[in-house]
């Protein structure tokens, strides 16, 4: 496999020139019906091309949720290979939102399908789920090593229920949270300008200066817009990482199509508050 540019190192060259913005792309059944689409085939390709053809060329990240797709069978997940097709043609990085965990050839498989270069469903990242283990991933940090690709491990993440599992604390003292972002950081060692092994760690979660987000890699940050968190809430969460912080936002962007003038928009003043926010 010949040598690529590594994901950190791209990811930090469009977060610096399209600002630190991701996009979910999230066709579920009642934001179709918002838009005025079937929950169908039809609505699904009209949704996802809408947003690609708004956004592509103004936003550094989309964030397709695979669910969205694949609960249409085949058909819905070729709809999800040209989207992650054509945003990747315009220049938009794509991280596969799978959240995949599992164990050898089963995680390797998993692996392949969106950190092969040769899969039609090959992707700049995929969020993967390490509570197997984070040795369990193993398979799939060879794979975006090899391939140039990264990936966001869930690490502290913005649902209520995630606590339960990433703020136990293990016989050592550290929590699993903590444990999981010390394993990025070491994945990140002497990456420059930043590493390709992000985590996941939710903007709605407040004060976390008990963990060291300084991972050297990104930080892909739900909960923008619909779920409370603001902008201007990223400093006092993220601390001195905050600079590789990237804001997903998905409703709060969305809700204002089918009209792409109007997700252009909404895009912009996100990205605009984002952009003063990290920057203050």
């Amino acid at each position: 496999m010949s040598p690529v540019t590594p994901f950190g190192t791209r990811l930090r060259q469009a977060m610096d020139t399209r600002g630190p913005l991701c996009v979910g792309i999230d066709p579920h059944a009642e934001l179709l019906a918002q838009w005025g689409l079937s929950d169908d085939i039809a609505g699904l390709e009209r949704f996802s091309r809408t947003v690609v053809e708004a956004l592509a060329e103004s936003v550094a990240v989309f964030k397709p949720q695979a669910a969205f797709f694949e609960r249409f069978g085949s058909k819905g997940v070729a709809v999800l290979e040209q989207t992650v097709a054509d945003a990747r043609a315009a220049g938009t990085l794509v991280v596969m939102d799978a959240k995949r965990g599992d164990i050898g050839s089963t995680m390797a498989a998993y692996a392949s399908a969106f950190l092969d270069p040769a899969s039609p469903l090959f992707s700049d990242a995929l969020t993967v789920s390490p509570y197997l283990g984070y040795g369990s991933l193993k398979p799939a940090v060879d794979l975006a090593r090899a391939s140039g690709a990264g990936l966001f491990v869930l690490a502290l993440t913005s649902n209520p229920e995630g606590a339960e599992v990433q703020r136990a604390v293990r016989e050592d003292g550290r929590t699993i949270g903590a444990t999981m972002l010390a394993h990025l950081a070491e994945e990140n060692a002497d990456a420059a300008p930043m590493g390709s092994f992000g985590a996941v760690v939710g903007a709605t979660l407040g004060d976390l200066s008990s963990f060291d987000l300084d991972i050297n890699g990104p930080l892909l940050a739900p909960g923008i817009g619909a779920q409370g968190a603001t902008a201007a809430d990223l400093p006092a969460v993220f601390g001195k990482a905050v600079r590789n912080v990237v804001p997903n936002v998905s409703r709060g962007v969305l809700k204002h199509g089918p009209d792409v003038t109007a997700l252009r928009d909404s895009a912009r003043r996100f990205a605009d508050e984002i952009g003063e926010a990290v920057s203050a």
